[in-house]
């Protein structure tokens, strides 16, 4: 009886080792790591975006399209240290809007986007608001990412913010706004009516970025709050440019 369970323990053992290995006797067994994307997204437009892992929909909160917030934490298994790419599409029309490719070398990461009509911005959570040195004051930084959608200005240099109140004084000045990048940070005492004027500039100097046309945004400011707020231009019925609007913050959409 000893024999065949002595038998029995070997048999078994040689199935276990031989299921393990290829026809060359290679272990085949996989490395694996655990990964987690953290996504963190806003959709202001009714088209749906879709999220993919590897090709595959992902669902967040039952859904498989979604506007307004997005918001998932992924958890996953990198295996034979492969890459995991989660993609960002348009339902509507299927157009990938980005793409972001993983790999085991950082098992934590985070993806973080803000989607608009002609707006796209990547890594939105790496921009952060600048931090107010008191209460009672109000400060800002701005990016451009429509900059000559609609102006065709010819001027693609970077531009400053000149920040004045109502009756002309000047608060303020942020500078080097871009189409990819938020200006420095600029804060000034909050003072009664909110409304400020924003001059779009030429860096360093006081000329409108399309020549002979000054381009002023107005504003409303907020008491003991720090904006990153996404420029926008604006078109007529017609198609021709109308404007500049600045009335996307950031902040109003995720947690910094």
């Amino acid at each position: 009886m000893k024999n065949m369970f002595k038998l029995l323990f070997v048999f078994a053992f040689a199935i276990i080792l031989f299921t393990g290995c290829n026809d060359d006797l290679t272990p085949v067994y996989e490395e694996q790591y655990p990964g987690k994307i953290v996504i963190r997204g806003y959709n202001a437009l009714t088209d749906s975006l879709q999220v993919t892992a590897n090709g595959e929909l992902l669902e967040i909160n039952n859904e498989l399209a979604f506007t307004g917030t997005i918001s998932k934490d992924y958890q996953f298994v990198f295996y034979n240290n492969q890459a995991e790419t989660i993609s960002i599409l348009n339902k509507q029309t299927g157009e990938v809007l980005t793409s972001y490719t993983f790999t085991s070398g950082n098992i934590s990461d985070t993806l973080s986007f803000y989607y608009n009509d002609g707006i796209f911005l990547n890594d939105v959570l790496s921009y952060k608001p600048g931090v107010l040195s008191a209460t009672g004051r109000t400060g800002y930084r701005f990016i451009f990412p429509t900059l000559n959608r609609y102006s065709n200005s010819g001027y693609n240099g970077a531009l400053d913010a000149i920040i004045k109140k109502v009756n002309g004084e000047v608060l303020g000045v942020a500078e080097n706004i871009t189409k990819e990048s938020f200006s420095t940070f600029v804060e000034f005492a909050y003072a009664p009516p909110p409304i400020i004027n924003i001059e779009l500039v030429k860096h360093g100097t006081t000329e409108p970025y399309i020549t002979g046309q000054p381009v002023v945004v107005q504003l409303v400011m907020q008491n003991n709050k720090s904006g990153l707020i996404v420029l926008n231009e604006t078109a007529n019925e017609n198609g021709a440019f109308s404007g500049v609007d600045a009335t996307i913050n950031l902040v109003d959409y995720f947690n910094y």
